[in-house]
């Protein structure tokens, strides 16, 4: 989601891209047909099918095997379609229950999950991630994955902490797991999205991580990274996994992170060099272009926790500056709190001033770091018995309005910034504009609220006195295969009991359904002597029902 550490973009992928210096060469003839026939390839596979199954008609004797198939339906009983109408609702009704199961502990559908798994790379539907630098997109392309970006409800946590050195100290204190198995499915289809490609069977130590980032348990997935490392020294993947996931401490993590810089750059400029020679090599430096986004991204928030704020500002600000697209990823928002920490806050107005933009998805760090920034100008001298005789003054007005702005995005950060609900470990994707992203604001900028004198007693008086109802959490909405299952399994199970209730007149309907299927008078009268045993064994109507 997800925008799965250090993207922010949602769970499950989102396409970008990346800078643009000039206009790629025209297309040859060739390449121009080779790429129709790739987007008309299902097309023509289905034609072609269809007129060699008309060519082969005669061959394979298809009338006389339609006709002996009408045959054979003609003769079954009534039994028969009872039996096969119950067994349908069966196991339908088995999936319906499985699906309603698996959708309430993990909050996903499993055949969706599935499908989305396993069946959408073999169909040849993955997305990119991160466009080759030097490919030029349309505005109409940009707007589009605007719109998509704002339509989406589950990103990742632009914040997110490393599970080694962070989230694994409240499982050795608590004996707890601090993350859901939802959240970690997410995070593991954002690995297998931006670290994997179509070339890794090229390279045995990316088939060995590919192996790792679908396993589901850590000590596998480290062990396979180590793998991969005695295949392949230069494996920066590798590293990662072995950062996020087995160092214990930050430094750990960050000497981890160099040692991947170095490979990804390596494989970065090697993939650069080999872009153009197919598609499958620009696939490739999409993947590394991700990798070295991400490698980069989460050494400046090693830097940030260690203390080293201003390296970390200049990690993010460079790597803003290389991949200008990168808006898509909320890495503004690691540079607002990283600045806020050093109380830039003219810098922070900067930033604000480019992201927070009508046209870019909103977020709970933009809404409330606007806020916080008005409402510093009045906070220390603020009063509600000062406000109430003489009224608001302008900036005043302005740091009420910034709230309630603020508010009306996410109403469940107050209830946090204010301590009136306890704070937990941030989740790593966050649903936007719900108690998930809540959390993870107030996590990490509750410390620069304080910082500001009589800030959170203006939130407080502006909350309390507009805002006395938290709008409701978002209901999940039940995914289409709990529906599908539901009705199959109602349709089957109505079936049967009319069939086993009123055998004539389902088999007339049943007549007519087949006749209209193969019109040619039935040969048989089984179906009305099977419909008198149904009588006489007393599984239909009777006079004494």
């Amino acid at each position: 989601m997800a925008e799965r550490g250090g993207f922010g973009e949602a769970a499950t992928a989102v396409s970008l891209s990346a800078p643009a210096p000039g206009r790629s060469p025209p297309l040859g003839w060739k390449e121009r047909l080779r790429a129709w026939l790739a987007g008309a390839g299902a097309s023509l596979w289905f034609v072609a099918g269809l007129g060699l199954l008309y060519a082969l008609r005669v061959p394979l004797r298809l009338c006389e095997n339609l006709a002996a198939v009408a045959v054979f339906l003609n003769s079954l009983t009534p039994k028969f379609y009872v039996a096969l109408t119950g067994t349908s609702s069966l196991i339908s009704g088995l999936i319906f229950i499985f699906e309603w199961w698996y959708f309430h502990k993990h909050g996903t559908s499993f055949i969706e999950q599935v499908s989305v798994s396993h069946l959408r790379p073999l169909m040849g539907r993955t997305e990119s991630s991160i466009s080759e630098p030097g490919s030029s997109s349309s505005n109409g392309e940009s707007e589009t994955s605007r719109q998509n970006l704002s339509e989406c409800k589950v990103w990742r946590n632009p914040l997110n902490l490393f599970r080694g050195a962070e989230y694994s100290r409240y499982t050795w204190v608590t004996g707890k797991e601090p993350l859901t198995y939802y959240d970690m499915n997410l995070s593991a289809q954002d690995h297998q999205t931006f670290f994997t490609c179509d070339t890794d069977f090229l390279r045995p130590s990316d088939i060995v991580m590919q192996k790792a980032w679908r396993e589901r348990n850590p000590p596998a997935r480290i062990k396979a990274a180590y793998q991969a490392l005695e295949l392949n020294n230069e494996c920066a993947t590798a590293y990662v996994l072995l950062a996020e996931e087995e160092a214990t401490t930050i430094v750990d993590a960050e000497r981890l992170f160099k040692q991947a810089l170095k490979a990804g750059e390596t494989i970065y400029k090697r993939s650069q060099q080999c872009q153009h020679q197919s598609p499958q090599h620009e696939a490739q430096l999409r993947r590394d272009t991700n990798v070295l986004v991400y490698i980069k991204r989460r050494l400046a928030m090693c830097a940030r926790k260690l203390g080293r704020i201003r390296e970390a500002v200049k990690i993010m600000r460079d790597l803003m500056k290389e991949f200008p697209p990168l808006t898509m990823l909320n890495i503004h928002e690691n540079l607002l709190e990283s600045l806020l920490e050093l109380q830039a806050y003219a810098d922070v107005q900067a930033v604000l001033a480019k992201y927070d933009d009508i046209s870019l998805p909103k977020s709970a760090a933009i809404c409330y770091t606007a806020a916080l920034l008005k409402t510093r100008t009045v906070s220390d001298k603020f009063s509600p018995e000062t406000a109430s005789r003489r009224g608001l003054s302008t900036a005043e007005i302005n740091a009420v309005e910034a709230i309630h702005r603020a508010v009306e995005f996410n109403p469940h950060v107050p209830k946090y910034l204010l301590e009136m609900k306890s704070l937990i470990l941030p989740p790593e994707h966050i649903l936007k504009r719900g108690d998930s992203e809540a959390i993870a604001y107030a996590f990490f900028h509750l410390q620069h609220w304080k910082r500001i004198e009589g800030a959170l007693n203006l939130l407080q008086c502006t909350w309390e006195g507009t805002f006395h109802h938290v709008s409701v959490y978002p209901k999940k909405e039940l995914p289409f295969f709990i529906h599908f299952t539901a009705g199959l399994c109602s349709s089957t199970a109505m079936i049967a009991l009319l069939t086993h209730q009123f055998p004539e007149i389902m088999g007339v309907f049943a007549k007519a359904v087949l006749g209209l299927w193969h019109p040619q008078p039935w040969a048989s009268s089984s179906f009305e002597e099977s419909t008198q045993d149904l009588k006489s064994e007393g599984l239909g109507l009777s006079s004494g029902c």
